[in-house]
């Protein structure tokens, strides 16, 4: 049953606890990797380091943790979904343009997308849909559990609404969609851990500024980049912390990427740049 049949049935006799994929700790402990130990960083180094490939491509569903067949079982998965949980359940007969909405929000996923760009790329392809049916197909697919949403903390209703981030609930079922996906499955990753923790309270920030994700009763901002080697790109970062540090009261500015690690101190802002495995493992005891 999906949420919404749930609350039909029983009315308000029921609450809702969402369970999410194995988190990276979690991956590790099916794999026999005890990260509970507080040594165990230097000494399962490299199974962490190896396993974290994995959980970074195939994602965390738990069936996955002993499976050798990982991209054929997902894809798998996601046809029965598609077909049971989406085209079946919702008598949908535009199934083709349900197909591209799909492919489009994984190709989109770093970026807000609006209903109207969304309807305007899957009718170019061949199907015309209204923006209606758009936002129809993204509600049985929030429904369904293949993504969830995070909305712009300074726009105006209308524009939270309309022009929204969409990211996938796996990154293994992402990755289906995507070649050379590797910053894309980077901010993915962070999404899922973030919304995971914080809820309804993760935003993205869209303004003067831009900042990745804005979580602002935590007071935390969070920026994403596979790498900070191109100076642009270090720039752009940086100036995105520091501007929105200097408009709202923020206590911890971090730069999560790939591999690099260092402490920025940049004006009054003082600046944490983790690699990601690292700041999924030192967090991994924050769930709220």
């Amino acid at each position: 049953m999906l949420s919404s049949e749930i609350a039909t049935t029983l009315g308000g006799r029921f609450t809702i606890k969402n369970v999410y994929p194995f988190s990276f700790p979690e991956f590790l402990k099916a794999q026999g990797i005890d990260m509970s130990d507080k040594n165990a960083v230097h000494k399962f180094y490299p199974e962490i380091a190896r396993n974290y490939e994995i959980y970074f491509r195939f994602g965390g569903l738990p069936e996955l943790a002993k499976i050798s067949t990982k991209r054929e079982w997902l894809s798998s998965l996601y046809q029965k979904v598609f077909f049971g949980d989406l085209v079946s359940r919702y008598q949908i007969r535009n199934d083709y343009a349900l197909r591209v909405l799909v492919r489009k929000l994984a190709e989109s996923v770093k970026q807000p997308v609006s209903f109207n760009r969304l309807a305007n790329v899957i009718s170019a392809a061949g199907k015309k849909v209204s923006t209606d049916t758009v936002i129809d197909y993204l509600g049985y697919l929030k429904e369904s559990w293949l993504i969830f949403s995070v909305e712009n903390y300074c726009a105006k209703l209308a524009d939270k609404e309309a022009n929204k981030k969409h990211y996938f609930v796996d990154n293994g079922l992402l990755n289906l969609f995507l070649f050379d996906g590797n910053t894309s499955l980077l901010e993915n990753q962070v999404a899922i851990r973030l919304r995971q923790q914080y809820g309804d309270e993760l935003h993205f920030f869209q303004g003067r500024t831009e900042v990745d994700f804005y979580l602002p009763e935590s007071k935390i901002a969070i920026q994403v980049t596979y790498s900070m080697q191109d100076i642009d790109t270090r720039q752009r970062e940086i100036d995105g912390l520091v501007e929105l540090a200097h408009s709202f009261e923020i206590k911890k500015c971090l730069i999560i990427t790939k591999d690099e690690e260092e402490t920025i101190p940049k004006s009054d802002v003082e600046i944490r740049v983790m690699p990601v495995r690292k700041w999924l493992l030192e967090d991994s005891n924050q769930i709220r």
